[in-house]
C-alpha cells in the first residue's frame, strides 16, 4: 500500500468507532432484560396454529362492507370523532398556549438581570411546569372513564379528557420548541423595553412558526386516533362503531373503518403540508 492509500484509509477511519460500538454493546446489555421481562417472542407468531388463525381472521376483512345502512352509520361515528378530536384539540390550545408561554425562559423579563419581582416569577414559571406535568401525566383514556361516569355516555367526555391530557403536551412541547430557535432577537426586545406578547411576536414566532403549526397539526391526527380508541370505553365516535363491530365478529365493517382512520391520517399530512407551505 503506498503512503497516499495509507493516509486516505486512515483519514477515513472513525476516530470514534471504539466508543460507538461500546455505547451499541452496553444499549444490547440494557435492552436484553428489557426485552426478557416484556415476553418479546415475535418468533411465536409463526408458528402453524397461529398463523392459521390470523389468517382467518385477517380473511373476514374481505370485502369491507359498503352497505348504506353501515355507511350512513359509519358518516355519522366519522365526523362525530372529527368533531371530538378538533373540539379536544382547541380546548388543549387554549390551555396548552398560555402555559407554554408563561412556561418559556426566553420571555422571561426577570431573567435579564437583577429586579424586582424576579422571585415571584420563577415561583409563577415552576408551577406553570408542574401544572403541564400533572395534565400530560394521566392518559387521556383514564380522564375519558373519569367523565363518561360523570356525563354520560358521547362524545363530551372525549373532548374533555383530549383538552387536559394534550393541554399539558401542547404546553411542554410549545415551549421547548420556542426556547430551542434563535432567542436573541427575543431578548433584544425584551432588553430595549418591549413587553413579552410583542417578544413573542415579533423576536421568536416568526421562526417557530412552521413548527407549532407541524406539530398541532400532529397532535390533532394524535387525538384522531385517541377518539378512536376512547370510543372503546363509551366515548362515541369511530372506537364505538368498532367496538361493536368486533364484538359482533363483522370483519367486513371493522375494515371500512380502518379504511376510514388511514383516509383521516392521510387528511392531517394534508393538513399539515399545506399550513407548512403557507407559513414559508
Amino acid at each position: 500500500m503506498s503512503l497516499n492509500a495509507a493516509t486516505r484509509a486512515a483519514a477515513l477511519r472513525d476516530p470514534h468507532a471504539a466508543r460507538r460500538l461500546a455505547a451499541c454493546a452496553a444499549a444490547l446489555v440494557i435492552a436484553w432484560p428489557m426485552l426478557a421481562l416484556s415476553e418479546f417472542k415475535p418468533w411465536a407468531l409463526f408458528t402453524g396454529g397461529n398463523l392459521a388463525v390470523i389468517g382467518g381472521f385477517l380473511a373476514g376483512f374481505f370485502p369491507p362492507d359498503g352497505s348504506p345502512a353501515f355507511l350512513a352509520l359509519l358518516l355519522k361515528a366519522t365526523l362525530e370523532t372529527l368533531a371530538m378530536a378538533t373540539a379536544g384539540t382547541a380546548l388543549a390550545l387554549l390551555i396548552g398556549a398560555p402555559l407554554g408561554f408563561v412556561t418559556t425562559r426566553a420571555l422571561s423579563i426577570s431573567r435579564i438581570g437583577p429586579g424586582p419581582g424576579r422571585v415571584q416569577a420563577g415561583i409563577v414559571r415552576q408551577a406553570a411546569r408542574w401544572l403541564l406535568m400533572v395534565l400530560r401525566a394521566i392518559p387521556e383514556i383514564v380522564w375519558a372513564l373519569l367523565f363518561v361516569r360523570a356525563l354520560g355516555l358521547g362524545p363530551a367526555a372525549g373532548v374533555l379528557a383530549l383538552a387536559i391530557t394534550y393541554g399539558g403536551m401542547l404546553g411542554k412541547v410549545y415551549a421547548e420548541i420556542l426556547e430551542s430557535a434563535d432567542t436573541r432577537p427575543a431578548r433584544t426586545l425584551l432588553e430595549c423595553g418591549s413587553g413579552r406578547l410583542a417578544a413573542l411576536c415579533y423576536g421568536l414566532l416568526p421562526n417557530t412558526a412552521q413548527e407549532l403549526a407541524s406539530y398541532t397539526v400532529y397532535r390533532w391526527e394524535c387525538a384522531v386516533r385517541a377518539s378512536v380508541v376512547m370510543g372503546f370505553v363509551g366515548a362515541g365516535g369511530l372506537g364505538q362503531l368498532m367496538d361493536q363491530s368486533m364484538k359482533m365478529l363483522n370483519g367486513g365493517e371493522a375494515s371500512s373503518i380502518l379504511l376510514v382512520f388511514l383516509a383521516l391520517v392521510l387528511l392531517a399530512d394534508l393538513l399539515s403540508s399545506a399550513l407548512r407551505r403557507l407559513l414559508a
